[in-house]
């Protein structure tokens, strides 16, 4: 009940109110743009294709994963938000490594907008690109109904208008919305599927395919799984910072104590969904080349996303993008130079550059954790779907689809809270009590 009444004060804010509706008219378009079929492609024999164990079929099962069955069903948003991810990834590369966009960077608002703009037109062609390279693979596949020029010119021409159409729709989640707008799109993708995991798993145990008892134990891994991510993501080392009492005028400044929260995952979701940006295309250029030339299919094979070779590659990427989104994020010799102009210190350290290395020494620490933790998590659905030898892929057994919808789930959850403590309602993540307004 109380829950309940929380929930209706999210209604109650005009400002809070208009985000969350936009958010979810903007989602409710997405879904609906789901079930708008690309022309010229057999969907039945695609789907027949996709379920057959194939390290073709396991890389679209994969890639399927983030654009919520999109690929399955070869929609208009097949591609879904990957290519934009891909584009930002890239430019944020080129902004640390080229000159002149490290100046526009730096330039503030303007070079932003600068660089946005960058990040789409190479969007479009990263769509255009993976667009192509799906009409090919289809043709090889024999799922074209009339291949040739005109079908592949019409399916890049609409597949990316479509991923042009997302992109367009996660700014306007970040912009007017509630939470990140491209994590939000994923996240509505992953969880359409959930109920289709669980209607897979009843089907299974009718038809005698799985046992009941088997069917329980998946649902308990994946509620452990997620109670796991949920703790973690929480966890946090608290530095302690001491403000020394300034006199200014008649009046009396500082003298508090207080901390800095430094997250066990500093980075969130985004190291996962980066890696799996940069995989999907070198893997997708593998198995188009083994459709045509026999003598890469064991490259193709190498980069199975049940291989070794990918799991390995996919924790050593996930590592190495928690490091450098956590670097993008947080800048210790900044903050120490913040904390000391504003007259506070580290007990026990001296202000600036001994805070500076002991911030530094914190977040290398809590990243090598944190990255750990999120390469493992990566890797657990290949393990537990190779031990307990599940008939089908389930995404509510994929640590990384958990992670997504738990980070983001915490990531929107904590954006509504501070509304609610903005206007005087106890926010509902840490008490699950309502004060009411004042």
């Amino acid at each position: 009940m109380i829950l309940l009444r929380n929930f209706i004060n999210i209604f109650s804010i005009t400002e809070l109110r208009r985000k969350v509706l936009f958010t979810l008219g903007v989602l409710i378009v997405y879904r609906l743009g789901n079930h708008i079929p690309v022309i010229g492609v057999d969907i039945d024999r695609l789907l027949v294709q996709m379920t057959q164990r194939s390290s073709l079929s396991g890389l679209f099962a994969y890639i399927d994963l983030f654009s919520g069955g999109n690929l399955r069903e070869c929609t208009l948003f097949a591609l879904g938000i990957m290519p934009y991810i891909t584009a930002s990834i890239m430019m944020q590369m080129l902004s640390m490594s080229v000159p002149a966009l490290e100046l526009l960077a730096k330039e503030g608002e303007y070079g932003r907008k600068i660089i946005n703009q960058y990040t789409r037109y190479l969007t479009l062609l990263v769509c255009c690109v993976h667009g192509f390279s799906y009409a090919l693979l289809l043709e090889k596949m024999g799922l074209v109904v009339d291949p040739g020029w005109a079908f592949r010119i019409l399916f890049v021409l609409s597949i990316t208008v479509g991923s042009m159409f997302v992109m367009w729709l996660g700014e306007q989640i970040s912009l007017f919305g509630i939470g990140n707008g491209s994590s939000m799109i994923i996240f509505a993708g992953i969880v359409a599927r959930f109920p289709g995991d669980i209607l897979k798993l009843i089907g299974a145990v009718q038809e005698k395919l799985m046992d009941p008892f088997m069917a329980l134990l998946v649902i308990a891994i994946a509620l452990a799984v997620t109670a796991c991510v949920v703790f973690l993501e929480k966890g946090e080392r608290k530095i302690p910072v001491q403000y020394t009492r300034r006199v200014v005028g008649q009046r009396v400044y500082g003298g508090q104590s207080t901390y800095i929260p430094f997250k066990i995952n500093t980075a969130g979701v985004m190291p996962v969904i980066f890696a799996s940006a940069v995989l999907n295309v070198p893997i997708l250029a593998a198995s188009g080349l083994a459709t045509y030339f026999d003598s890469f299919k064991w490259v193709s094979d190498l980069l199975s996303p049940n291989g070794i070779l990918y799991n390995v590659l996919t924790f050593i990427l996930i590592v190495f993008f928690t490091f450098v989104y956590t670097a993008l994020q947080f800048n210790p010799e900044e903050l120490a130079d913040n904390i000391k102009k504003s007259g506070g210190f580290v007990p026990g350290l001296r202000p600036g550059k001994k805070t500076a290395e002991f911030f530094n020494t914190i977040l290398t620490r809590l990243g090598l954790v944190g990255a750990t933790y999120l390469g493992f998590l990566a890797l657990f659905p290949t393990a537990v779907h190779a031990i307990l030898a599940l008939p089908f892929y389930l995404s509510i057994m994929g640590g990384t689809a958990l992670l997504i919808v738990v980070g983001v789930t915490l990531e929107t959850a904590a954006q509504v809270e501070s509304y609610l403590i903005e206007h005087h309602y106890e926010g509902f993540l840490s008490s699950g009590r309502i004060r009411g307004k004042r």
